[in-house]
């Protein structure tokens, strides 16, 4: 590999990870069970709150 290639590929990398770090964050991955838990908790508690 050149010298020129080498340089070119370090500057793509470089760059590529700046542009990461400035992208907007993903929120992280809740699986389907996690979500239905969730879910019937949040269900459960206006209920409850209404009751007393």
């Amino acid at each position: 590999m050149n010298r020129q290639k080498k340089l070119q590929q370090l500057f793509k990398a470089k760059a590529k990870k700046a542009s990461a770090k400035l992208a907007p964050k993903k929120e992280k991955y809740i699986c389907k069970a996690d979500r239905a838990k969730l879910e019937a908790e949040a269900s459960q508690e206006p209920s409850t709150s209404s009751e007393s």
